[in-house]
């Protein structure tokens, strides 16, 4: 029998002082049974850092042809493509003809560095292509903030991003392995 998706209620105020884009979203959150809490945070947070009226969540690990988020015109193209994880070349190149713009947010300490190392130069050809990565100490950060109902407090700045739910507060640095021509 298919184990259910855990429904997360997350409040979701983001203060981009380098887009200069300050709103909050209220986010009804499916948790598919095998992400964890690290993912659904790293989620979370791609989500903070490319916050748009027109952002959504997508069915994520549910389905093979979508990213995690995403961003479409009115007229219904695609604009942004966020994926998370390690993906491959393949569906990178995917992605990337189906986007006007993809970022991928790897994670996972030295595998996603064994990752990049491995497709780093393939995805040089791609212009529209963005890859930043999380820490592996910052992302286990995350995951401890997680829980069923969350207010969380994104702050960035100059690169940096502040994250604050309840009593924590984590500062990280996000690396930009490749940035979008």
């Amino acid at each position: 029998m298919a184990q259910n998706a855990t429904i997360y209620k997350v409040e979701l105020s983001v203060s981009d002082m380098d887009r200069h884009y300050y709103e909050t979203h209220k986010l009804t959150v499916a948790k598919h049974p095998s992400e964890t809490d690290e993912r659904l945070m790293v989620r979370m947070v791609a989500f903070a850092l490319n916050a748009h009226e027109h952002l959504e969540l997508t069915k994520g690990l549910s389905t093979d042809d979508e990213p995690d988020i995403w961003q479409k015109s009115l007229s219904g193209e695609i604009d942004l493509w966020v994926t998370l994880g390690l993906p491959t070349e393949k569906v990178m190149r995917q992605s990337c003809s189906k986007a006007a713009k993809v970022i991928v947010y790897p994670y996972g300490g030295r595998t996603a560095e064994a990752w990049w190392d491995k497709i780093g130069n393939g995805a040089g050809r791609f212009d529209n292509l963005q890859v930043v990565r999380f820490s592996e100490p910052d992302t286990a950060a995350l995951a401890r903030m997680a829980s069923r109902a969350m207010k969380l407090q994104v702050n960035i700045q100059d690169g940096e991003v502040m994250v604050s739910a309840e009593d924590d507060t984590l500062y990280m640095t996000p690396l930009t392995w490749k940035g979008a021509a």
